[in-house]
């Protein structure tokens, strides 16, 4: 049986309700949605053992039905959308992984998604004095267990989510500060330049080397295009040195092969990363 990803969602106000409905229904996301606090905490009861995250909008309801449900030891990966002041209040009411989502911002729902589940699943080494106190062992056995259920569910559900799931959006390329993203596409060209001397090769270490790079670009979250342009940034660069030389750069076409296997590997890399149920 397919394992879905599960949202509850409590969003009380309805173009808000109804721009996320039509984000999420997109991306093929499985969503019961609660109009009442009442019918929202009802929901969760009940699923609790199926439920991968939470979408509330920022108000004193949601602050109060979190409240409820963590006082019944239900601790799930949670997303907040609107007020940041307000969420934080939320995170320390229920748990410190709690992510907020600008109202300006609703289109990065999947991503803001993603970022929460990431975070819960880091709580246990980062919340236990945070969840310290009354019933406090017993909340961290049963958010351990909740962090367990879910890492299995998508690994079995995603592949590679594992790996996605720890990519940290600071350390994407586009995030980067300049000298940082100079300093890291320079470093990612030297890489590439030593993959194609060594391609054509009797070398057991490219597929490796292959895989070293495409990691790299995968936790970077760069697109196929910016591969293609160290690709023929870097055959401009032989051809030149070959004209120098006087020499023919026809063979230059046959690492076409390089740029497709590198692609190739990077595009699975994505494609076994991301939700078959998106």
């Amino acid at each position: 049986m397919s394992a879905q990803f599960l949202i509850g969602a409590f969003i009380p106000t309805e173009d808000v309700a109804g721009s996320l409905h039509h984000l999420l229904s997109q991306k093929r996301f499985a969503v019961s949605w609660s109009q009442s606090a009442s019918d929202f905490d009802s929901w969760v009861v009940s699923n609790r053992h199926r439920i991968d995250c939470l979408i509330v909008e920022s108000s004193q309801e949601a602050l109060a039905a979190l409240s409820r449900l963590k006082q019944q030891d239900i601790l799930l990966p949670s997303l907040t959308v609107g007020c940041r002041e307000m969420t934080e209040a939320l995170a320390a009411q229920y748990h410190e992984a709690v992510t907020c989502l600008d109202m300006a911002d609703l289109e990065g729902v999947d991503e803001a998604i993603r970022q929460a589940v990431n975070l819960y699943l880091q709580l246990p080494t980062e919340s236990k004095t945070k969840l310290a106190g009354e019933n406090s062992d017993q909340r961290l056995f049963l958010l351990s267990l909740q962090q367990q259920r879910l890492s299995e569910k998508l690994r079995e559900r995603l592949g590679y989510v594992g790996v996605y799931y720890k990519r940290s959006s600071q350390n994407f390329l586009r995030n980067m500060s300049s000298s940082e993203r100079n300093e890291f596409l320079d470093k990612l060209r030297q890489d590439y330049r030593s993959i194609i001397l060594s391609y054509f090769a009797n070398n057991s270490s490219i597929n490796q080397k292959i895989d070293d790079f495409v990691n790299v670009a995968f936790f970077a979250d760069m697109s196929v295009p910016a591969i293609v342009e160290i690709h023929m940034e870097l055959i401009d660069d032989f051809s030149k040195q070959l004209q120098l030389e006087g020499r023919n750069d026809d063979i230059l076409a046959d690492y076409r092969l390089t740029l497709i296997d590198v692609i190739a590997h990077l595009c699975e890399m994505y494609r076994r990363s991301l939700p078959r149920e998106f």
